[in-house]
């Protein structure tokens, strides 16, 4: 039998052969639907006509995330960071992304520090808009950011002339003349520090940032926009009032916790023919064995729940011999609407790490007794099988 018709005897009704797309390709022998051999022809679809992954190229595919040099969890000096952006750019990262938020303009002056030096055709940035800084020698970085040294007091506003004045001010911290991707930030149920709640920092980036970036994206002077946020209700919200072209999901799809995002968010995503940046895949370094799950101020109260899967996550890798931070970066990174990965990395030695996972061979076995188990949803993607 020829390989075009084992395929079509073994293709299930509605799929179809992948080829391969800018976000990552998928191999297939042709004779089993083994893990990343079909797509459902309206993922197809999907891939082929969505924007962000004409941004998201190949190498772009992985990104750093710039929270821990932001010195959220512990102090880095300058040069620490030089040396991990250094080790990040050696193994071929190309794909930046920063906040504002990060250490109250800390994360953002460190990593321009190292990209105004490249050429900036050879990196994807990505930076966070809605909070705005003023210098204050009474500041209250300490209540927040107390390991950043920040001389500054956040201001939030989610108005069309504030997020114009938040690029502004990304672009002088970073010292680079363009951003390619803005995302909203934090406009969230679980972000703990608006005045009067999320609902109504929704509701002024709404009629505020939101047409403001659209317009921007049209006069070129960003290239792409969505929102970035930690929970899954912006992200329906925002498809449904704006036109966003890719958002990023943190700490929403990994191995601990993704059953809302596969049953939920991503059916709405590809109906919108809408991308999502995956962050926060180990949430918080949990996954890896960090004492902690997720951000705030009370990430060291990990749920019971939490551990007790990521005990049985570990008790299947340690049969199979594999690195379950490892597993969790594959994991999240294969999701079909992910045009990339972002991880947060505090040293070189670190995001080297985390390069290799991505390059690491899982059989498809080790899926499918997670599958099996009941520990990933049965409708998740997986990555494509070493074995195709």
């Amino acid at each position: 039998m020829t390989g075009s018709a084992a395929s079509a005897r073994h293709r299930p009704s509605g799929w179809t052969v992948p080829i391969p797309t800018s976000s990552f390709e998928i191999s297939c022998d042709g004779t089993r639907p083994i893990a990343g051999c079909f797509v459902r022809s309206e993922v197809l679809e999907f891939m082929m006509n969505n924007s962000a992954r004409q941004i998201y190229k190949p190498e772009f595919r992985f990104g750093l995330g710039g929270v821990p040099l932001g010195n959220e969890f512990n102090k880095h000096t300058d040069k620490d960071a030089e040396a991990t952006l250094e080790a990040a750019w050696a193994v071929g990262v190309r794909y930046f992304d920063v906040a504002p938020w990060y250490g109250f303009g800390l994360s953002e002056r460190r990593f321009g520090h190292f990209l105004h030096n490249q050429k900036r055709e050879d990196y994807l940035l990505s930076s966070k808009v809605g909070k705005l800084f003023k210098a204050s020698k009474n500041n209250k970085h300490a209540e927040i950011y107390p390991l950043s040294d920040s001389p500054n007091d956040i201001v939030f506003d989610y108005t069309a002339d504030g997020v114009r004045r938040s690029i502004e001010d990304s672009l002088q911290r970073l010292g680079v003349d363009s951003l390619d991707v803005a995302f909203v930030h934090d406009i969230s149920p679980d972000f703990a520090f608006f005045p009067n709640g999320w609902e109504e920092q929704y509701d002024i980036a709404r009629k505020g940032a939101f047409p403001a970036l659209s317009k921007m994206r049209e006069e070129g002077i960003i290239r792409a926009w969505g929102i970035g946020v930690n929970t899954p209700l912006p992200i329906l919200k925002v498809m449904e009032d704006a036109d966003p072209d890719v958002c990023l999901c943190a700490r929403q799809y990994s191995l601990i916790d993704h059953a809302s995002a596969v049953n939920e968010l991503f059916p709405a995503v590809r109906k919108k023919n809408i991308s999502l940046v995956i962050g926060s895949s180990l949430n918080a370094g949990f996954i890896s064995g960090s004492p902690r799950y997720n951000y705030g101020k009370e990430n060291f109260k990990i749920p019971g729940a939490a551990i007790e899967k990521r005990d049985k996550l570990r008790a299947v890798a340690g049969r199979y011999g594999i690195d379950l931070r490892t597993a969790a970066l594959q994991f999240s990174s294969a999701a079909d609407v992910a045009v990339a990965l972002v991880v947060g990395a505090r040293s070189g030695p670190q995001i080297q790490e985390d390069w290799n996972s991505l390059q690491a061979k899982i059989p498809s076995d080790f899926w499918a007794e997670l599958k099996q188990q009941g520990l990933i949803e049965a409708n998740a993607s997986l990555p494509a099988s070493p074995e195709s």
